[in-house]
């Protein structure tokens, strides 16, 4: 049976496009999971992982504005960490994360397991809202599983 990560794999190769990453939420998980493909380097090019504000404004090139304006776990941020990994690491594609893994950091209006997912490509920029159930373990798991599928998805639907 083939992994996710491979068919992702495939996919960037066959159609001959870079893969960038800007986690936050997912703390790395993503590249691993990309990495653990070999010949990934054919396809991915590398990641920042923004944790803090500071880096996401610094180094990613989010606006402190929009942090202060919607919070660091927001789709506005998610989209703006895609756009501006897609910009510095100089990629096809860039899946971005900001979320509440847990088990603290949430709010009334922002529960743990809250994640958003950022994905910007050629033909624009997106989000996807998800609220996962589970343990920070689990919550992480479950983001970058969601990321690498939505990957998927939209290699598939590219001509």
């Amino acid at each position: 049976m083939t992994s996710l990560e491979q068919e992702v794999g495939d996919l960037l190769r066959q159609k001959e496009l870079t893969l960038g990453i800007v986690e936050s939420a997912t703390g790395g998980l993503i590249s691993h999971l990309i990495t653990n493909i070999p010949g990934s380097s054919d396809y991915y090019k590398g990641a920042v992982t923004a944790y803090s504000n500071e880096v996401k404004i610094k180094v990613i090139g989010v606006k402190k504005d929009t942090i202060n304006k919607y919070g660091a776990v927001s789709y506005q941020v998610a989209e703006e960490m895609a756009r501006g990994g897609k910009k510095i690491l100089a990629v096809d594609i860039c899946l971005a994360d900001t979320g509440i893994a847990g088990p603290g950091g949430a709010t009334r209006e922002k529960p743990v397991g809250l994640l958003y997912i950022g994905f910007s490509s050629p033909i624009g920029t997106y989000t996807q809202k998800h609220v996962f159930r589970g343990n920070r373990e689990q919550n992480k798991q479950e983001a970058a599983e969601s990321a690498l599928g939505w990957l998927k998805e939209s290699l598939t639907r590219l001509k």
